[in-house]
């Protein structure tokens, strides 16, 4: 699909209002909208809980979501599995504050809309049994987080498509970041299957999202449409992989460039000096084979992350600058 730098964000906004996070969101100078996860409004808009919902045993603690693996009932959850009730994994309001204020909204006039959920990787690693095991480890029960994961976004997707056609939805993945470390003991092949499995039937573009440095590689090989990556602190990581980008791309790939700082790094920065870097990384990989029509082409621009801790100063800088960059790069690329 021709992006040709088109913008969106990563899930979290910074306000406590949701009528004020949409606002934003919906003010025109993002491209790609997404409907805004509110983490200042509590654990309850947290990302694992957020998709982790209707997991069975479920026990809320603090900011923290975990379960007992010797005390929980599956059925309901196994029933809606096998039957693939999307009904059942319907968002609730006290968890998707946001989303509901931006379903409320005109959306017809998108080009495309953006939800996320928290990829399996990062949900079965981070919702843990009560004895601090992460659940991804347990064989039924990481099987659960897995279906709860596509069912949940499957869900997403059909009722976003009732506002906008074009949907693209997120997995969140941070914890790709841990593999190949003691704190993920998981192979390749498994993380490879896992996220296929969680993404089988999500009837739209499929993006992963991990704001630390992987294995580009592997997540190449997963059934993404689109790879979203921290490009200020590790676009020279990505050029290292220039078969595997350019196959991406032939296949009708597209990368969704983290370029935008959503911190202090922000100070001193411009749309000419992210384009900057951007080029760079763009050349780079141009010298190394990649076509440079299918990567001007099939490029977005975001945040390296989510704006959950900006301050209103620094969110309106990215809002700007994320902008600006756009306008700047397809200057720059004759578009």
């Amino acid at each position: 699909m021709d992006w040709n730098f088109a913008t969106t964000l990563i899930g979290s906004m910074p306000q406590k209002d949701p009528k004020a996070a949409v606002d934003m969101v919906l003010d025109g100078r993002v491209d790609i909208p997404m409907w805004p996860q509110m983490p200042a409004l509590g654990y309850k808009e947290g990302m694992y809980l957020q998709t982790g919902e209707h997991l069975p045993g479920l026990i809320e603690e603090g900011d923290k979501v975990m379960v007992d693996l010797n005390d929980y009932d599956p059925t309901e959850a196994y029933m809606a599995i096998i039957e693939e009730n999307l009904d059942y994994y319907e968002a609730m309001p006290e968890h998707f504050a946001g989303f509901y204020e931006m379903i409320g909204r005109d959306l017809s006039g998108l080009r495309a809309i953006k939800g996320q959920v928290t990829g399996p990787i990062s949900e079965g690693l981070q919702v843990q049994d009560v004895t601090g095991r992460p659940t991804i480890y347990d064989e039924s029960y990481g099987e659960i987080v897995r279906k709860t994961v596509n069912l949940s976004a499957r869900w997403q997707v059909r009722k976003l498509k009732e506002y906008c056609d074009n949907v693209i939805m997120f997995f969140d993945e941070p914890s790709l970041s841990l593999l190949g470390t003691p704190f993920a003991s998981i192979s390749d092949e498994e993380a490879l299957s896992w996220i296929n499995e969680a993404m089988e039937g999500v009837d739209c573009q499929k993006a992963i999202h991990c704001c630390g440095n992987t294995n580009w590689s592997l997540v190449l090989r997963t059934n993404i449409d689109i790879l979203n990556f921290d490009a200020y602190a590790y676009g020279k990581n990505i050029t290292l992989y220039p078969e595997e980008i350019s196959d991406f791309l032939k296949r009708g790939g597209s990368l969704a460039w983290g370029i935008v700082p959503n911190s202090n790094l922000i100070e001193g920065e411009t749309p000419e000096t992210l384009a900057d870097r951007m080029m760079e990384h763009i050349d780079d990989l141009v010298s190394k084979g990649v076509d440079r029509e299918l990567l001007i082409h099939q490029s977005l621009l975001t945040p390296q992350c989510g704006l959950g801790g900006a301050d209103e100063e620094l969110l309106d800088n990215v809002f700007d600058l994320l902008q600006g960059l756009s306008i700047e790069m397809r200057k720059r690329c004759g578009l």
